[in-house]
């Protein structure tokens, strides 16, 4: 349903500026174009830094709210959006399923558009979305019922409306799409209920299916209505029929790396949980039972929807370890293209950007157990003894052995972007140290019920934090400087050529650090939890940043000891917009 504000419509939608729409151009520059934000990542290249540097170390102490702005009702639920600019309005998205346009000079709202959700949706991890995409005159974004919707970006009004996949078997989309050459190219959530992982790609104009690419073998992909190519070789790695309902979703969206002309995408756990029935009477030697592509990063044609490359962070994965974490092109200190990752299993991955080859592996959170290292060619060497125990073995037949596994399912780090700054050639990463007691049991797949086969129950790993924003330099895995928290870290990181990493923590506190040496330089509290991923622009000769507020997500869910921990904290959902006036812009 679509509200509109006739009253700003009328009179204030920026007069004079020209609404000629979002061109390619655009979304390939859109790191460099600091007036407006266009692309989830600011850049398809997820590096999330801006050249800015008005607001630096020396002044940013100064940066002060310039107005807020409240996504009202009752639905306060976690908020987890990245902001779009463009033409002085600003684009959200907040929870369930809702889009509102927003005046940026006076923060005042323009349009609001609530999808009308039907009962029975089947969201994993809260009711979020993660943002929208903007290309021509239209603003696409993904619902919970699995469907993806193009609203005109000044009135709000439906476009077209395209169903994604069936949300009564447990599909949705929480991610933003991709917009590359003219497609619109979306992932699929849903992976804990034995789904099959997809990426689509549908025309911007008409919302038709151009191709689409299933990434788990044994599945057919499609280009214009035709069977295309299957999805790896059947059996290869899948025992008997499992790979039907094999899971791998690639719930967190993807990124576009330009220069090599590739889709990157993320594919999430297996289906089930439970290891030992995905592996079932195939050998552990070789790749007999990796299961792929679950637990992988794909390299994908974005013209045809073929597969170019995959690397698999997790074979035979058997801790919810999702493979979905962003994969980030950049170029590194001697001049090698990279893509950048840091998983969910506890390593932060670099591999060759021509062809996804493997360059390196290094820890970033501490404690891992699942395995004892990453081997030479990129696959780990597993604690065979750190695998939950197969439910056939026990007495009762009913659960497995319970062990200890670090990091917790819900990672070292999770969906929270990272980002990269130029100015230092590190990444900034938001981790959390947490284990869990997890245990496999039997379970058979039932459409739109949960199929994981495991139990758990997640435990902080030390008393004084569970949250750890870290500066990560890729060309060594050595960690420069790190910020713990107590409450888990679950919000996105911005970095600036002012040499200043912005996020947020559950406590409500949005805070400036120095890139450099991690030093606290200005924070603010908004009130609730930030989940969300801030953005920063130029507007009117001043530099401003936003982010926004809304405790949620899944650690409140499924957090077990750790959402005791946390429980107090309030709910919201407000969007601040901060600037650094412009006589205030010479530090005192």
């Amino acid at each position: 349903m679509n509200r509109f504000i006739t009253a700003v419509a009328a009179g204030t939608m920026m007069a004079g500026v020209s609404h000629a729409g979002v061109t390619e151009d655009d979304l390939k520059n859109d790191q460099t174009t600091t007036t407006q934000v266009v692309t989830n990542g600011m850049g398809r290249h997820l590096q999330r830094y801006s050249p800015l540097d008005t607001l630096n170390k020396d002044n940013v102490a100064n940066l002060v709210p310039a107005w807020a702005f409240s996504l009202g009702g009752e639905k306060q639920r976690g908020q987890e959006t990245q902001p779009l600019i463009y033409d002085g309005i600003m684009y959200i998205t907040g929870s369930y399923s809702r889009v509102y346009a927003i005046d940026v000079e006076t923060g005042q709202e323009i349009w609001q558009y609530d999808a009308r959700l039907p009962e029975g949706i089947l969201p994993c991890c809260d009711v979020v979305n993660r943002g929208g995409a903007i290309y021509g005159d239209t603003f696409f974004f993904g619902t919970l019922d699995a469907r993806i919707v193009a609203l005109d970006l000044k009135t709000g009004d439906v476009k077209w409306r395209k169903k994604v996949a069936d949300y009564k078997a447990g599909y949705s989309m929480t991610a933003a799409p991709l917009i590359v050459n003219g497609l619109v190219i979306t992932g699929n959530s849903g992976g804990e209920f034995g789904i099959v992982g997809e990426v689509q790609a549908r025309d911007a104009e008409t919302g038709e299916l151009v191709w689409t690419r299933p990434v788990i073998e044994g599945h057919m992909g499609t280009f214009k209505g035709e069977d295309s190519t299957m999805t790896g070789t059947l059996n290869a790695t899948w025992p008997g029929d499992m790979w039907k309902t094999g899971g791998g979703a690639t719930w967190l969206g993807g990124s576009y790396d330009a220069e090599t002309d590739t889709l990157v995408f993320g594919a999430g756990n297996p289906a089930p949980w439970n290891s030992h029935l995905r592996n079932a009477g195939t050998p552990v030697e070789g790749n007999a039972g990796d299961n792929l592509y679950a637990a992988s990063r794909i390299g994908i044609d974005p013209s045809n929807g073929e597969i170019k490359w995959h690397f698999q962070t997790t074979p035979r994965e058997g801790w919810d370890y999702d493979g979905v974490n962003e994969v980030v092109a950049y170029t590194d200190r001697s001049g090698n293209k990279r893509f950048a990752t840091a998983d969910r299993n506890g390593f932060f991955y670099v591999l060759n950007r021509e062809d996804g080859k493997f360059v390196s592996a290094t820890p970033f959170v501490k404690d891992i157990t699942w395995a004892e290292r990453i081997d030479d060619t990129g696959r780990p060497v597993f604690n065979e003894d750190n695998r939950p125990g197969n439910p056939a073995d026990a007495a009762d037949g009913n659960k497995g052995e319970v062990i200890f596994a670090s990091p917790s399912f819900l990672g070292g780090k999770n969906w929270m972007p990272m980002a990269f700054s130029k100015n230092t050639g590190n990444f900034y990463v938001p981790s959390n140290e947490w284990g869990m007691d997890i245990w496999n049991e039997p379970i058979s797949y039932k459409k739109g019920a949960a199929y994981l086969g495991a139990g758990f129950t997640i435990k902080p790993n030390y008393e004084d934090h569970i949250g750890s924003l870290k500066a990560i330099d890729p060309d060594t895995g050595e960690i420069k400087w790190e910020f713990k928290n107590d409450a888990p870290l679950w919000a996105g990181v911005m970095t600036t050529a002012g040499g200043l990493v912005f996020t947020g923590t559950p406590e409500g506190r949005f805070i400036a650090f120095d890139d450099e040496t991690g030093e606290e330089l200005w924070s603010f509290q908004t009130g609730s939890g930030i989940v969300g991923q801030p953005i920063t622009w130029e507007q009117n000769g001043e530099q401003y940043v936003s982010v926004i507020s809304g405790w949620g997500g899944a650690v409140p869910l499924w957090g077990g000891e750790v959402a005791k921990k946390v429980n107090y904290l309030n709910q919201g959902g407000m969007l601040w917009t901060f600037r650094l006036p412009r006589q205030l812009a010479q530090a005192d």
